[in-house]
């Protein structure tokens, strides 16, 4: 004689006959998903910690690919983009990679704007201050690739960790420790700096 044995779930039939409301109420919604359910419901707060909270990744994302004199004005179109936007947004749990889209279209956008400048003088981009070293350290950043400048930028700019620059655009954390670790690597190797 065979022994039935009781299911795990002792709930099991309940769960076939959940509504659709009620599976809703049932999962926890995402701190992404409620903040932007707050911002599309006029919550000007809601849409003040979108922006503390994802302003350090659209900085270093206009900041690799713009000229840093813009980046400010840059990231300001970003938010209002979003704002505008954001009832469009099909997956709310996916806020920072759509923001970084918006970031990176923003900055090919400038530059499909902008006119033409001239470069300064050799003489002039090596007077050999603190801040033309920064800024030609940052230019080496941006000739990396995509990957590698804009993780680099969100950790050695914005000082973000990598567990952050994962949660902000979405990427694994493994994949953030890659490209920092190659990019550090790359920058490094431009920079002249022996090291593993």
């Amino acid at each position: 004689m065979s022994e039935t044995r009781m299911p795990d779930n002792i709930f099991f039939l309940a769960d076939r006959k959940q509504t659709k409301e009620n599976r809703f109420f049932a999962e926890e919604i995402s701190a992404e998903e409620k903040l932007v359910q707050d911002i599309c419901n006029g919550n000007q707060t809601a849409f003040d910690e979108l922006y503390r909270r994802f302003s350090p990744m659209i900085y270093s994302i206009i900041l690799s690919r713009s000229p840093r004199d813009e980046v400010a004005d840059l990231v300001q179109e970003v938010f209002l983009t979003a704002y505008q936007n954001i009832k469009t947004l099909r997956e709310p749990k996916a806020i920072g990679g759509w923001l970084a889209i918006i970031a990176r279209n923003q900055a090919a956008e400038f530059y499909r704007k902008s006119k033409p400048t001239e470069e300064l003088s050799e003489d002039l981009s090596h007077a050999g201050s603190r801040k033309n070293e920064a800024k030609e350290v940052l230019d080496i950043i941006k000739s990396l690739p995509e990957a590698y400048k804009e993780t680099l930028i969100m950790r050695l700019v914005e000082g973000l960790t990598g567990n952050e620059i994962a949660e902000q655009t979405g990427l694994t954390p493994e994949s953030v420790r890659v490209n920092l670790h190659r990019g550090m690597k790359l920058l490094r190797e431009k920079l002249g700096i022996a090291g593993k």
